[in-house]
């Protein structure tokens, strides 16, 4: 799967298209993603002798393939393609600006 935790994407199809948000969580036998604050659904919990009823509001999963990646450097929604160096590990790549994925985002986070 090209996208990863803590991603940030843009939901390219559905109901929520044009939104973007942040990836919580990824389901990778079912191909699915969970994006945060998009497809939000909630759940009725029927009351008890010992609790009140209550609805849950939850983001449930959708499909990877309605999502694309928003490259860190240049701020577009891209696909991403992977570059292999001769020495170290393979890392994703943005395929408009041929910026690496990995670095331009430990590079935020530092500045924070």
């Amino acid at each position: 799967m090209k996208i990863k935790v803590k991603d940030k994407v843009l939901v390219t199809a559905g109901k929520y298209k044009g939104k973007t948000g942040t990836v919580m969580r990824l389901l990778q036998k079912q191909n699915r993603v969970t994006v945060e604050k998009v497809n939000i659904r909630t759940r009725h919990i029927k009351k008890t002798t010992t609790q009140a009823g209550q609805r849950l509001q939850y983001e449930a999963p959708f499909s990877v393939s309605n999502v694309k990646l928003i490259c860190p450097s240049c701020n577009k929604a891209t696909r991403v393609a992977y570059k292999t160096p001769t020495k170290g590990k393979k890392y994703r790549v943005c395929k408009k600006c041929n910026e690496s994925v990995e670095q331009a985002k430990s590079k935020v986070e530092k500045k924070k």
